[in-house]
């Protein structure tokens, strides 16, 4: 009897022409196509269409993966002898089996973020704390890994099932290729796009090998601060727009008088009085005060005092930051200068705005033009003046009568001296000054040859 005779006699045997799938859903990733108690004729067709594979699972053992295209399944078929190996398996079921279909489209509009803040060290702002947050796209590129390594037995897998999986992978590689790219915090924004290719650069090789998934897209919508460091921000350009602060407070003020004066209720009555007999008040005491000392009232500003000679600016001396014996701190020149008379010999430091790095204060034209030369130091007095020695007696800096005295206890030894401005060292015997010291104005006789 014949396979398909035999299958026809098995009770529960249903025949198929066609075996496709059709999917109307944004989420499923894999479809087991419904194949127990059915058997599949030697004319069927297997359908794939574009954005799909299927996969012959015998056995237990994935046999083969079929792109887009029309398959005939018959025995004839050399892919297909391993198929349908398992339908003669004691006829026990119709077949030992399965027909997986894989969704290759892309799955877009998946939703990434940081958990928690993490941190990032920044040039400007010193250790901060940052959120990011943006969405991905990905699809199955490798159908056979992503059933081996993912699907396994499940017959209907949806992205709800990896996505999480996915998330964690891709939050922790955009943490360490952020904080590796050790950007401003504030140049961030400019090279989002950047910033996702790269990671999806980094990422696609460890995706492909273990799901059989690339990631089709990687986008970074926004890279957010903490609430107090964006706050400081918006005072800080808060402050750049506005500039006059005292002009703003009498904007402020003005404004303020002109909804108190519009307000025709009893309480702005009582503060539209309030307002008013307090600038009765001001301009009373302005022209009491013009009365006496002259002025001009104007009806916008009030009484104006008369003019008066505004004194010249003072010559604000420099300053620089000093680190040196004398402490550390912001000092002006002649302090600093004060620092230098009382350690001429110490390490003193200074920096201004502007330098690329600390310079001694020897080097700043503004502190030495004020710092006094060295006084010089007073002459020797006779007989204390000194040589440098070389001999019986040592080495070192000696006295005339030191050096006189080493001669006169080994004259028949070698001694030289040395002082600055000689060329070379000179026996201590042809020294005047040393001689002198000898007694009689003659040096000692010298050895034998």
């Amino acid at each position: 009897m014949s396979l398909w005779n035999m299958l026809k006699q098995h009770a529960g045997a249903q025949f198929m022409e066609v075996i496709d799938w059709t999917d109307d859903t944004r989420d499923t990733m894999v479809y087991r196509y419904p194949t127990f108690n059915q058997a599949i004729t030697d004319n069927s067709k297997l359908v794939v269409r574009e954005g799909q594979a299927a996969v012959f699972v015998s056995e237990g053992q994935l046999s083969e993966v079929f792109g887009p295209g029309t398959y005939s399944l018959d025995t004839r078929n050399a892919p297909m002898m391993r198929f349908f190996q398992s339908i003669m398996y004691k006829m026990e079921e119709p077949y030992k089996g399965d027909v997986l279909f894989i969704n290759t489209t892309q799955f877009t509009d998946n939703g990434w973020g940081t958990p928690k803040p993490f941190m990032l060290r920044d040039a400007e702002f010193g250790p901060v704390r940052i959120r990011a947050f943006g969405i991905y796209s990905f699809r199955v590129t490798d159908p056979a890994t992503f059933i081996r390594q993912i699907v396994g037995t499940d017959g209907l897998f949806t992205t709800d099932e990896i996505t999480g999986q996915l998330k964690k992978k891709l939050v922790s590689t955009a943490q360490s290729s952020i904080a590796k790219a050790k950007m401003p915090i504030l140049d961030l924004a400019m090279a989002y796009g950047d910033l996702g290719d790269g990671l999806r650069g980094d990422m696609n090789p460890t995706f492909q090998e273990a799901y059989g998934i690339t990631i089709t897209d990687f986008t970074i919508s926004n890279i957010s601060l903490p609430d107090e460091v964006e706050k400081a921000l918006d005072n800080r350009s808060k402050m750049g727009i506005l500039g006059d602060l005292n002009a703003y407070t009498q904007l402020k003020a003005a404004d303020a008088i002109e909804v108190a004066a519009g307000n025709t209720g009893i309480g702005g009555m009582g503060v539209g009085m309030g307002v008013g007999f307090g600038m009765g008040n001001q301009v009373g005491a302005q022209m009491g005060r013009a009365g006496q000392f002259g002025g001009q009232f104007n009806p916008h500003t009030g009484m104006q005092p008369p003019p008066q000679a505004a004194p010249p600016p003072l010559q604000s001396e420099p300053t620089f930051h000093y680190n040196g014996p004398g402490g550390q701190g912001q000092f002006t020149v002649s302090q600093i200068v004060e620092k230098l008379i009382a350690d001429r010999d110490g390490n003193h430091q200074v920096w201004a705005a502007g330098w690329p790095a600390w310079k001694s204060a020897s080097e700043v034209p503004e502190i030495t033009s004020k710092l006094p030369p060295v006084a010089a130091p007073p002459p020797p007095l006779p007989g204390q003046e000194k040589l440098h020695y070389n001999g019986p007696g040592g080495q070192g800096e000696m006295t005339l009568a030191e050096i006189a005295g080493h001669l006169m206890g080994a004259p028949d030894a070698t001694h030289h001296v040395w002082k600055q401005g000689w060329p070379a060292w000179k026996p201590a015997s042809e020294v005047p000054e040393i001689a002198a010291q000898l007694g009689g104005g003659a040096p000692p006789p010298l050895p034998p040859a």
